[in-house]
């Protein structure tokens, strides 16, 4: 998740565990703690590549978060009034701020390390975007007015309600998830491709429009849900490219790793004589964020590139409102592949009808 809901969420969890005279203390303890993990990103691990597939490693993991904690613990102890008054309360308040971070950052779709230095694939649930709203105000909110409340009873009242909020949303997104792939099997059922890999992850800033992509032989479908416009199945479009690709250059250490870290979703395509990978989870038909040159032929073979990211743009023309007309309208977002779709549609009802197409006399 984003750095705020990250630094909201360990200032609340750690105010909630302490006395009320150590409120405020223990917000700013919390906010430093729930921060921390993500220090990682300042370490330069020598390419993109690495730089993307460490990150969330061994600062997110179960096994050394807590020991992190012990270690922060005994020393605050010995060294701060606070912590040597109501011990066993700063204990808790030290350690939920660390291990609710990667736990949070486990809900969406990056990937988290829980398990380093275990090699299972990263965690990637999904269910919430790196970004959303209504998930953190009100972790901000208590986090507020518990600052300005002080001892107050107030204060304690707005932390519990702003976790509760909180945790319930995500709690939501789990249930929303559950149901779109449900929706995603149902759609699936009886096509070549019912038992095929797929994963469903919350669209931009809400948990109200989902995507859906499924990996095939030829390439992936593609598919979206609004649980409040859509009714029926789930509409998919047909991506292709050479999966061979994938196996030809399975000896680089980069698709190795890409793939290991995303769980295969990974989109190959030759641009300019150098093998890219397209990481499918993150983005949207043709835009994906994190995409990597990690090979280029030579004599007949794959060889390693520089592993250097490809830079997409975050957000295109029209997309934020695009995204509010897909959630509440069924409509299509600009410059995706439903869009041109459902011209496509359009131009060919006009075609039936004997209708004359409008006319774009702008230039």
């Amino acid at each position: 998740m984003d750095s705020l809901s990250q630094l909201v969420l360990g200032a609340a969890v750690a105010a909630a565990c302490v006395p009320a005279r150590h409120r405020r203390k223990a917000l700013l303890v919390g906010a430093a703690l729930g921060t921390l993990p993500d220090l990682d990103v300042l370490i330069d691990y020598g390419d993109a590549v690495s730089n993307m597939t460490f990150h969330r490693g061994f600062s997110h993991s179960l096994f050394v978060l807590p020991v992190v904690a012990l270690l922060l613990w005994a020393v605050l102890r010995r060294f701060w009034a606070p912590v040597r008054e109501a011990p066993r309360a700063w204990g808790w308040a030290i350690l939920l701020p660390l291990v609710t971070h990667p736990l949070l950052d486990a809900l969406t779709v990056y990937g988290t390390q829980l398990f380093w230095p275990l090699t299972t694939p990263p965690v990637m649930g999904g269910s919430l975007f790196i970004i959303d709203l209504l998930y953190t105000l009100p972790l901000l909110v208590a986090v507020l007015v518990a600052a300005f409340a002080g001892e107050a009873r107030r204060g304690g009242a707005a932390v519990v309600v702003g976790l509760a909020l909180s945790t319930g949303y995500a709690g939501w997104s789990l249930v929303a998830q559950r149901h779109v792939d449900a929706m995603a099997e149902e759609s699936l059922r009886g096509t070549p491709h019912a038992d095929a890999p797929r994963f469903v992850v919350a669209m931009p800033f809400t948990t109200l429009a989902w995507r859906v992509v499924v990996v095939t032989p030829e390439g992936y479908l593609e598919g979206e849900r609004s649980l409040v416009a859509d009714r029926g199945p789930i509409d998919f479009v047909e991506h292709r490219f050479d999966r061979r690709l994938l196996e030809e250059a399975g000896g680089l250490w980069a698709v190795q790793r890409l793939l290991w870290f995303s769980h295969g979703f990974q989109r190959a395509d030759v641009v300019h004589g150098e093998l890219r990978l397209a990481d499918l989870r993150m983005g949207q038909h043709p835009t994906f964020f994190f995409t990597h040159v990690v090979g280029r032929r030579e004599g007949g073979a794959w060889v390693a590139a520089d592993n250097r990211q490809i830079e997409q743009p975050r957000v295109r023309e029209g997309q934020l409102a695009g995204l509010w007309r897909r959630v509440w309208f069924g409509e299509p977002i600009p410059g995706t592949p439903f869009a041109e779709r459902a011209a496509l549609r359009v131009q060919a009802a006009e075609a039936k009808s004997g209708a004359t197409p409008a006319i774009n006399a702008s230039k």
